[in-house]
């Protein structure tokens, strides 16, 4: 009778898990799929999930609506400095919060916590007026500095600092190493897949922003992707569904590869924290 019990529960949570990833995966598999369907077919009702013709086409068109390689360019180029930025700045200032008492360090820590809550679109006004003095709008810098620090990466890597053994930093002092050596030879390698999750976070962010990009850019030259393909809304003279998805679809393989050579990574950092 037991045993009937535990299998019923295994079942409904196993059918409660499997609804789930229906409720997450369906808008993606939407999207794949409206991406590769024919005009006419996005605008049929009752909706088909399975096109009549393969529109790879679409791809190209999508491709051709525009500057994409040049959109592309421009995403890879602000995503990747942001995400170098910020391993420069958030490593130490999050070895300094774990290892370090000084006056004024929980206050100091309070106040990069509380910019968590503080939105993007709360500060572009007063930083679009200091960009302009400095005549670096519509340029990458002005994508790039704003994020150049991120206080959730500092909270991640102080958590997991923190749970580093004091005997294995006294070992490595005691061995002459300084500082910097004991921050980037033992600390950074036990958190690596913790600073590597964060890393596919940050990126993803900082791939897929779509309102910074907007307001600090008024010509090609600077915008990223997801501005890119607003445009899309034009191609054939007036909304073409199937193209706008082809174009989302190449905004989004790329993140899409990059975590399926991080995965192993990202459940080692969650492992590694459920553990401590």
């Amino acid at each position: 009778m037991l045993n009937v019990g535990r299998l019923l529960l295994k079942t409904m949570r196993m059918i409660g898990l499997i609804l789930l990833v229906l409720v997450f995966a369906t808008p993606f598999l939407w999207m794949a799929v409206t991406s590769v369907k024919s005009l006419t077919e996005t605008l049929t009702f009752p909706p088909i999930w399975i096109p009549e013709t393969i529109m790879w086409k679409n791809f190209v068109a999508a491709w051709e609506s525009g500057p994409f390689l040049r959109y592309l360019v421009n995403s890879v180029i602000v995503s990747g400095s942001i995400l170098v930025l910020q391993l420069f700045t958030i490593i130490p200032a999050a070895y300094a919060f774990a290892r370090y008492r000084f006056r004024g360090d929980k206050l100091l820590f309070g106040i990069t916590m509380v910019t968590l809550m503080i939105p993007a679109q709360l500060i572009f006004l007063p930083l679009y007026l200091q960009f302009s003095e400095w005549n670096i709008l519509d340029t990458h810098l002005a994508l790039i500095l704003p994020f150049a620090a991120n206080a959730f990466g500092i909270f991640m890597l102080r958590q997991s600092f923190k749970q580093v053994p004091e005997e294995l930093i006294e070992a490595a002092r005691l061995d002459q190493a300084g500082e910097w050596k004991i921050m980037y030879k033992v600390m950074v390698p036990i958190a690596k897949p913790v600073i590597i999750t964060f890393a596919l976070f940050s990126f993803i962010t900082s791939w897929n922003d779509y309102f910074w990009p907007l307001v600090m850019t008024t010509s090609e030259t600077a915008r990223t992707l997801p501005v890119g393909i607003t445009a899309l809304m034009n191609v054939e003279g007036g909304v073409a569904y199937n193209i706008m998805m082809a174009g989302n679809m190449l905004l989004v393989v790329p993140v899409l590869i990059i975590f399926f050579f991080a995965q192993r990574q990202i459940i080692r950092a969650f492992v590694y924290t459920g553990e401590k």
